[in-house]
């Protein structure tokens, strides 16, 4: 598992330059609106929360949240993205704190969060059970995760061309990192059950309540294809501590 981790990191350190620039293209498009409304399905409003955005990348979630009014702290593996991320957040002057730390087990006191969101992570995780467990504790008690992800393993054994506009993100990938994601995708789906039924299996056993299916999620985001377009469908799963 430390192997495919440390192939992971290498991968986004890679994607990092022009990961960010599509991110902040991303926070400045009516995407920033949709993402927000998805997210207030969830959170209580008109408190100011204290947010873990695991798997920041390079700050998306985290600088959307904290412009919100909300303390928010994001986390990732990959050092060159926490760089990224505080550059994000002076560039569009949100207050959000970043760190290098894994998602599977972050090294924070337990109960210090109110909230935990993480986007296009999950299926990444070869330990997708114990990090489940970790979240769960870092939760104060009716705290809650918002997972946005897609079953990209098994989209991906069955996937078909589908047809991008010129100037998405996946047109702009060199071809040797094409064939170096394609190598870690398939690395991951040995750790891959079909999604989100795993999913809500793993969150009922790490002790959540009330968990939740969205899968309508994808039309509402990507309603369009644009630069931002996401080919996978995507899903949301909530569960409350």
């Amino acid at each position: 598992m430390e192997k495919l981790k440390d192939h992971i990191k290498s991968y986004w350190t890679k994607r990092a330059p022009s990961f960010v620039r599509q991110r902040l293209r991303e926070f400045e498009s009516e995407k920033r609106a949709l993402w927000l409304r998805e997210i207030a399905r969830y959170l209580p409003q008109g408190k100011r929360l204290r947010i873990l955005d695991v798997g920041t990348g390079t700050g998306f979630l985290a600088c959307l949240l904290a412009a919100e009014g909300h303390t928010v702290t994001g986390i990732d593996l990959t050092r060159e993205m926490i760089d990224r991320a505080e550059d994000f957040a002076k560039t569009v002057n949100v207050p959000a704190n970043f760190l290098v730390m894994d998602a599977e087990c972050p090294a924070f006191p337990p109960e210090r969060f109110d909230a935990i969101v993480t986007r296009n992570l999950t299926w990444t995780l070869p330990d997708l059970e114990r990090a489940y467990r970790s979240w769960h504790a870092l939760l104060r008690k009716g705290g809650t995760i918002i997972n946005f992800d897609a079953d990209y393993c098994h989209e991906f054994s069955d996937a078909e061309d589908v047809a991008l506009l010129p100037n998405h993100a996946h047109k702009m990938i060199p071809a040797a990192l094409v064939a170096e994601s394609d190598e870690i995708t398939l690395e991951l789906c040995a750790y891959q059950n079909r999604r989100p039924e795993w999913d809500v299996r793993l969150l009922i056993d790490a002790g959540f309540s009330r968990v939740t299916v969205d899968t309508g999620v994808w039309k509402r985001v990507y309603a369009e294809p644009d630069e931002f377009y996401n080919p996978t469908p995507i899903f949301t799963i909530a569960a409350v501590k």
